[in-house]
């Protein structure tokens, strides 16, 4: 069975090495030593000024939003994953689309200026499948309108813009480091700001709002995570090249094998050095894509209709005009990319694609 993707893991006895000090000292949680460890290293990989590391990248997303106190509504992307417009919702604040650019798939900057009213405070894009976002010109927008910057920034893990880490820019860039990400630790997010005031806010927040024992420095939540994630984290960490280098590898291994099918791919944004955190192509029709889908599962391989549906269609937003996101969610796939994706298995999916096509 070929999934969409597999998560990497390290041979057992470095993670093992990493558990024998957390039973050493029985410090399981709380920001222990390892999640200190683990952030000190991932601000360094990551060119980050300061980073938070919390227990999931929906954590992540909420946190930002509530650090940054937007209220009414919030700009964003019909086309990610849920979790994204519904950390918006689960923060009081209204969700209003403004649709995709059609090569890219990120979060069009005209639409998003047509979208601002006066009740707007801020705007979550999505950098999607590590592809940065048209960064300059959603950030003139936001200076324009006095608006705040979050990017969901889930499938960015080495992805650069302008020679630096696209964590570095907006306000608050979040992560993912779900065990289906290319760097993950099993469950894991971290939130990333150049503003030392802001992470100090989402410090306390993170943690309860904890100030001492005793004092609270405002309301938070429980957004902290454990020793043994962080221990899985500093380990893949150490593989991060060879993991990156093997999806870059395996793109181009789809490229010259599907030269031939009528798909589209993602145009990647100038001035960027992409990640090769996906794998995506764009049918011609829904109907194309959905016998590739039989065809591939009657093989026993189960790519993903990555995204769909549209998130303006969502039944606890208001629909917004999108039709370039809900015309690509239709039609698009994800095909299988791991570490582990051998040449034979990417050859095998490439063949019966085509042969779909052709029949």
């Amino acid at each position: 069975m070929i999934n969409v993707t597999k998560p990497f893991l390290p041979e057992i006895e470095e993670y093992i090495e990493y558990l024998k000090g957390i039973w050493e000292r029985n410090w399981l949680t709380n920001n222990g030593p390892l999640v200190n460890d683990l952030e000190l290293k991932l601000k360094d990989y990551l060119q980050a000024k300061h980073l938070l590391y919390l227990g999931n990248g929906t954590i992540a997303l909420q946190i930002a939003l509530k650090a940054l106190g937007l209220k009414g509504e919030i700009i964003t992307t019909p086309f990610s994953y849920v979790a994204t417009t519904s950390s918006i919702v689960w923060e009081g604040c209204v969700p209003v689309f403004a649709d995709i650019d059609k090569d890219t798939f990120n979060i069009d900057p005209a639409k998003i200026e047509q979208a601002i009213t006066d009740k707007t405070t801020g705007i979550l894009a999505t950098h999607v499948f590590g592809n940065p976002c048209d960064i300059d010109a959603i950030q003139k927008i936001a200076d324009k309108h006095n608006l705040k910057v979050i990017y969901d920034a889930a499938h960015c893990f080495g992805t650069l813009y302008k020679g630096k880490s696209v964590f570095n820019y907006g306000d608050i860039s979040t992560a993912s480091f779900h065990a289906t990400k290319i760097f993950h630790t099993i469950e894991g997010g971290a939130v990333v700001t150049n503003n030392p005031e802001l992470l100090k806010k989402m410090a306390f927040m993170r943690n309860f709002g904890h100030e001492t024992s005793e004092t609270f420095a405002g309301v938070g939540i429980n957004g902290k995570n454990s020793e043994f994630h962080a221990a899985m984290g500093l380990v893949n960490l150490k593989h991060i090249g060879a993991i990156m280098q093997s999806r870059k590898e395996q793109c181009k291994m789809y490229d010259k094998e599907l030269a031939d099918l009528r798909v589209k791919r993602p145009k990647i944004q100038a001035n960027s050095e992409w990640n090769h955190s996906y794998y995506p192509v764009v049918f011609e029709s829904e109907e194309f894509l959905l016998r590739s889908i039989a065809e591939l599962n009657d093989n026993w391989i189960y790519p993903r209709r990555y995204f769909y549906p549209s998130l303006s269609g969502l039944n606890y937003v208001q629909k917004g005009d999108t039709p370039i996101s809900d015309n690509i969610s239709r039609r698009i796939l994800s095909l299988p990319l791991a570490h582990s994706l051998k040449r034979e298995e990417i050859a095998f999916i490439s063949r019966i694609l085509l042969r779909v096509q052709n029949n």
